[in-house]
């Protein structure tokens, strides 16, 4: 009995990253991959600090977290705000990954506008890079912790946290490992804020290299890109 084999066309796959903006992806990672950057113990530690002042400055955020991952970042804004396991929250606009990352933390997610927005967040990308302070105005006062995600820049998974209470920003670091607080009981032999320590650390934290690419793109996002 013969068989009939149906085909199909494979599906076009949208490329991450567009050839027109090939040139900028190519620049930046030149200059920081000459800048020595990799090599240098502390010029890897200010590179996180040169991105969280780049992107505080940007904000006018009091406090920023940098995290290898979205998701990262999502569980420190939960975090930071008491949101864990049993809790509910609201976040307009979840997409499929927000839904299923809330469900695996435990925390339901509602639309009754009377429940306080969880995190706002932005998608960082080449097209909207040069206008990033138009398409963060709406969102910097519509929740307490507003959430950016650098990923699709393409040096990296790379997302941090913007708030303005001191509290959530040190939760939310000390969910991660070698955060400001672990650092600090490296250098000094004592725990830093042992009080607020999670039961559980994660593996959160940014590399440097990624770090430098995405500062080196806030900071030239309005100018012409040289040889």
């Amino acid at each position: 009995m013969a068989h009939t084999i149906i085909t199909t066309a494979p599906e076009k796959v949208t490329p991450v990253i567009k050839k027109e903006h090939y040139f900028s992806l190519s620049f930046v990672l030149s200059r920081v991959l000459n800048s020595g950057v990799i090599m240098s113990i502390e010029k890897n530690e200010s590179e996180l600090k040169g991105l969280e002042k780049s992107i505080g400055k940007l904000t006018q955020s009091k406090y920023v977290s940098l995290f290898n991952s979205y998701t990262g970042a999502v569980h420190a804004a939960l975090w930071g705000q008491d949101i864990v396991h049993g809790s509910l929250t609201r976040l307009e606009g979840a997409s499929d990954q927000d839904q299923r990352f809330a469900s695996w933390l435990g925390v339901g997610l509602v639309t009754d506008s009377d429940v306080q927005q969880g995190f706002e967040k932005v998608t960082v990308t080449w097209d909207n890079l040069p206008r990033m302070e138009q398409e963060l105005q709406p969102k910097l006062h519509k929740a307490p912790v507003l959430v950016l995600d650098f990923t699709e820049l393409g040096f990296g998974p790379c997302a941090s946290i913007l708030v303005n209470d001191e509290s959530v920003w040190t939760k939310a670091e000390r969910l991660k490992i070698f955060g400001a607080f672990d650092l600090k009981t490296m250098w000094t032999q004592e725990e830093a804020e042992p009080d607020i320590q999670p039961g559980a650390q994660f593996n959160y934290r940014l590399s440097p290299l990624v770090a430098a690419c995405v500062k080196l793109s806030l900071l030239r996002r309005n100018s012409g890109y040289e040889n």
